[in-house]
């Protein structure tokens, strides 16, 4: 039995550690988790212990933020707050047999300054972005220090480069957060044409991608092709019911009076029907033939799950024109976007078009569906990862 403490860098990150963690327990470690960005939620959600106090930032994290972002983040006292866990971290470092980081350079960081010997599932960086991936400085560093044990990458490409790189040995052993769809059932109704809706999980910024979305689907409404197929959108509980009802009714979008008393609503507007519902993100990507996305690990999901991706660049602070970008190159050419636009008009009406030329696609090209299939394995993986990945620990941790 080992004590381990999970360092996680942002709400991706922390949904795949709490997938990691609910194993290591299941082997009989002790796991903590100090979340660096967030309030730890999915961690909270299996009883996993989280140390120091913790703060929901509104990007997330600095990254690929707007300039407005960053600046909000660090005024918002990101800097401060950063170097609080920097020393919780090492404080604490006597109490643990290793760190488990994941992540980017900033949870690396903090288990080589803390002296600890730890395992890293480096799940921000992709040799897919530039071809070679340019680790930040001084990440290298950390990586080939003696306390960097095993290496974990995000896909193929990226475990073959840093291996040559680093000259140790870097595996790709599959991405935790598609472990979650283990547990369901591929529940797709053959009878019907379901469309995912995913406006992201940072508040205020999903309320604007949220109704850039009803704008495309309004332009859409006066098109009777679109009458059969089912809108549905992924909701978080940070953006309650009444605001979403709020938000419909200035828009004029009318609601239906359901026979079925269900955790969700409907409304319509034109021939457009949409379906709302609150934390069934799984669900609704299983279930979806497609996603329209301003999301980072929903879409990552999606593609996981061998679905076509639709983005819409939003105004950010996350995701941004520069997000949406580095996130294609990341998840290959079945991520589709509208980005030679002349105002917003525009880019919605392009944006239709693509959603027209993936339903094509999909119904009509017989070798789509499996180019996707093919593209999941080699971007995202296969699934049990967490199982290949806790296995892989249990045996190189002494």
């Amino acid at each position: 039995m080992s004590k381990i403490l999970l360092l996680s860098n942002g709400h991706g990150e922390d949904l795949s550690g709490s997938l990691l963690a609910k194993y290591l327990v299941q082997k009989g470690d002790l796991v903590d988790a100090l979340p660096i960005v967030g309030d730890g939620e999915n961690y909270k959600k299996i009883n996993i212990r989280i140390i120091g106090k913790t703060k929901k930032f509104r990007t997330g994290g600095i990254g690929y933020n707007s300039l407005k972002g960053r600046m909000f983040e660090i005024f918002g006292g990101q800097i401060i707050y950063f170097l609080r866990k920097l020393y919780l971290s090492y404080k604490l470092r006597n109490k643990y047999d290793f760190y488990l980081v994941i992540g980017d350079i900033v949870p690396v960081f903090f288990a080589w300054f803390a002296k600890k010997d730890f395992f890293t599932y480096l799940v921000a960086y992709s040799s897919h972005y530039e071809g070679k991936l340019k680790l930040p400085w001084p990440c290298k560093f950390f990586l080939l220090s003696k306390y960097a044990k095993n290496i974990y990458a995000r896909d193929f490409l990226t475990a073959t480069d840093l291996t040559q790189q680093l000259r140790k040995q870097v595996a790709f052993l599959g991405n935790p957060f598609m472990d979650k769809f283990t547990c369901f059932e591929n529940k797709i109704n053959s009878f019907s044409f379901n469309i995912g809706l995913f406006p992201g999980s940072r508040f205020p910024e999903l309320l604007e991608n949220f109704k850039l979305i009803l704008e495309v689907l309004e332009t859409m409404s006066k098109f009777k092709y679109f009458e059969n197929i089912a809108f549905k959108f992924a909701l978080v509980k940070v953006i309650s019911i009444d605001k979403i009802i709020q938000i419909l009714n200035q828009r004029k979008w009318i609601q239906i009076e359901q026979k079925e008393k269900n955790d969700g609503l409907e409304f319509k507007y034109g021939f457009i029907k949409i379906n709302l519902n609150w934390n069934l993100f799984e669900e609704i990507l299983l279930t979806s033939q497609f996603v329209i996305s301003m999301a980072g690990t929903a879409s990552e999901q999606a593609v996981g799950l061998a679905k076509p991706v639709i983005q819409i660049e939003g105004k950010g602070p996350q995701f941004t024109k520069s997000f949406a970008e580095a996130q294609r190159r990341l998840l290959g050419s079945y991520v589709f976007c509208s980005t030679d636009y002349i105002n917003k008009k525009d880019q919605i009406n392009q944006t239709i078009n693509l959603i027209l030329k993936v339903i094509y696609l999909i119904k009509l090209d017989k070798k789509f569906l499996s180019n996707c299939y093919d593209n999941a394995n080699l971007r995202i993986g296969e699934s049990n990862a967490c199982i290949s990945i806790v296995n892989d620990i249990k045996c190189h941790e002494q």
